[in-house]
């Protein structure tokens, strides 16, 4: 069986981490892309990963990107779109310029990811392309209309090349994040163990549809913790 090749885009130490983990557990060659891959250093360390430096709103970026990877590790198998940007306030005192470089992450940023991955997998009629939402792809919250922006246009995104791709072996599929993902940036001990979400469980769950038969495949999944309510 041939080594299939990951990559991983908007990687990071939390979510990112695990599946950069569970991959490499799995045999694959693996590369990360962030803004900065020199914060990527240990987990490049700990998993033989490869880092690459990637700004997802510029095209000619995003093509580089996928060119080295290409030349490094193999055309992707597996691509994981985990980038996302925010701007929290109220409407009225949004400043439009970063709303604007926000959405420039997700959806834009997504869909350059993306058009370069299917450029590469129309051709073998197979491949596997994963998006991270959260629950403002679902669910506008107060304050927080430039992310429910920028993530419901993921999710639509994700939809529409669902429809179009799975018929040409291409899966394609969409995860709702609805809760804190376990970590640095989320902890409180008053809320118990299982308030937020694992990262190595999410990440098993990525695996598991990357690995789903072409005839029982999904184009989105919802992961809350037990405890969360809906």
């Amino acid at each position: 069986m041939t080594k299939e090749t990951a990559l991983i885009v908007g990687a990071g130490s939390g979510l990112s981490a695990s599946l950069a983990r569970l991959f490499a557990r799995e045999g694959m060659a693996v590369a990360l892309a962030g803004r900065s891959p020199g914060k990527l250093a240990g987990l490049v360390a700990e998993t033989g990963a490869r880092a690459y430096a990637c700004d997802v709103a510029d095209p000619d970026g995003v093509a580089s990107l996928f060119a080295e990877v290409d030349r490094d590790l193999g055309e992707p198998d597996l691509v994981v779109f985990n980038a996302s940007g925010r701007v929290r306030g109220p409407v009225q005192d949004l400043d439009p310029t970063a709303v604007r470089d926000a959405l420039m992450v997700a959806p834009y940023g997504g869909f350059l990811v993306a058009q370069q991955a299917v450029r590469r997998m129309l051709p073998k009629g197979k491949g596997t392309i994963l998006f991270t939402g959260a629950s403002a792809s679902v669910k506008g919250y107060a304050n927080s209309s430039c992310f429910a922006m920028g993530k419901f246009g993921l999710r639509g995104l994700c939809q529409s090349m669902s429809r179009e791709l799975q018929p040409k072996g291409i899966h394609v599929a969409h995860f709702v994040i609805d809760g804190g993902i376990a970590g640095p940036n989320y902890a409180d001990a008053s809320r118990g163990p299982d308030a937020f979400l694992a990262p190595d469980a999410i990440a098993d769950t990525y695996l598991h549809v990357h690995r789903q038969h072409r005839s029982a495949w999904t184009w989105e999944v919802e992961l809350r913790p037990w405890v969360e309510t809906f």
